[in-house]
């Protein structure tokens, strides 16, 4: 069964009075647009996933393997129709539609929504509503309601593919001919159109950034149930003929150079090694085995990239690295700072997170014989 999720995101978010729209304002070490999108990437039921943006912002869409994009539409309605007919040629089963300001939207909701599409076409999270409701105007209680079979709606709302998409076009031809009002969520077009929609289980954690003080509440949530991971790593290479040596993807004279089945970067080596560590996913000799002759020479931001590549994937982000090389020379100090450039856009990383610095063994050992050039590294590692 292919299960898509479609998020929302080319609302302009005035109320939340910041400067770019609030899928676009940082929350934490990623975007809002950022988190919610690894709520789905990293749900291991989740295939193929749709974001619909804002003509203007398509440059500023996450950099996500596999991310479909589509162009919002002039209401919310016309936005989640060009998304679904973006997924359509993956032929999902079910799409489950997310409003991209719900960054603290939980696996269980979302295994929530899609067990009960088993048994109906449509389910949706809510809230059973507990707090008494007034009718007011200008600043005076003007009447109550009852909150007897009241819900708070939320998202993700799931659908068979085919129903919500039916329902929309149904929706759309309405509005042509009938000229009614644009639908405030998908349940009130799936409901317009006949199906029966389930409530599922919601959770007060999935709130909606709407107001400016919504990011610090989301912060706060999103703070609770940070993970953390930690890997080091550490590689050597040793010195043979050669005129120049490349540490941390820079390149500097030398009367002799690294000895290695790639491009011996060391440095690089050992920082791949501790994404992979952090991550558990063993080292680069299992992505990239020396025993293929492809990665004879390769450029080592080949692997580093693939490393941050497999974090993202993941729902991570490194949050900071520390690199630390070992030898008598060439010197380090002079090039440091165009290490820690090179690894902070290698590793998508802002520069005052990225540490490279060097040491020597007092002349101990085959970095003291200057026999060769070791390295050390450790990262860190949010989930997003």
């Amino acid at each position: 069964m292919i299960i898509a999720a479609l998020i929302v995101a080319a609302g302009r978010g005035s109320r939340a009075e910041t400067p770019l729209p609030k899928q676009w304002q940082p929350l934490g070490p990623a975007r809002v647009a950022d988190v919610t999108l690894a709520r789905f990437a990293t749900h291991p039921r989740i295939g193929p996933i749709c974001m619909v943006l804002h003509p203007d912002d398509m440059a500023l869409a996450p950099d996500h393997p596999g991310l479909i994009l589509a162009p919002g539409g002039s209401t919310r309605a016309a936005s989640v129709r060009n998304g679904l007919d973006a997924l359509a040629e993956h032929a999902p089963d079910l799409v489950l539609i997310h409003d991209v300001a719900r960054p603290c939207v939980s696996s269980s909701v979302i295994d929530g929504v899609i067990a009960a599409l088993a048994h109906g076409p449509a389910a949706a999270p809510a809230l059973p509503v507990t707090d008494a409701l007034w009718r007011g105007a200008e600043a005076r209680v003007t009447g109550t309601e009852d909150r007897t079979g009241l819900f708070r709606a939320q998202t993700p709302q799931g659908f068979h593919f085919a129903a919500i998409r039916d329902a929309h076009a149904k929706a759309q031809n309405d509005a042509q001919t009938q000229g009614t009002a644009d639908a405030a969520d998908d349940v009130a077009i799936a409901r317009a159109a006949g199906l029966d929609v389930i409530i599922t289980r919601g959770d007060e954690a999935n709130i909606k950034i709407t107001w400016p003080e919504d990011f610090a509440r989301a912060q706060r949530i999103l703070g609770s149930e940070m993970k953390i991971r930690l890997g080091n790593g550490y590689d050597v290479h040793r010195f043979g003929p050669g005129d120049a040596v490349v540490l941390c993807g820079v390149t500097i004279p030398h009367d002799r150079g690294l000895q290695g089945h790639s491009d011996a970067d060391v440095g690089m080596h050992a920082l791949t090694d501790a994404i992979y560590g952090a991550l558990a996913e063993g080292d680069i000799g299992r992505h990239f085995p020396p025993s293929d002759m492809q990665w004879k020479g390769a450029d080592s931001r080949i692997f580093l990239r693939h490393a941050v590549g497999l974090a993202a994937d993941k729902g991570y982000k490194i949050n900071n690295l520390d690199v630390t090389l070992v030898c008598e020379y060439p010197k380090i100090g002079p090039q440091a700072e165009a290490m820690r450039a090179a690894l902070a856009e290698l590793c998508q990383t802002p520069l005052d997170a990225v540490s490279v610095k060097a040491t020597t063994s007092e002349r101990l050992g085959f970095t003291g014989r200057g026999e060769g050039i070791a390295a050390l590294a450790t990262v860190t590692l949010t989930g997003l």
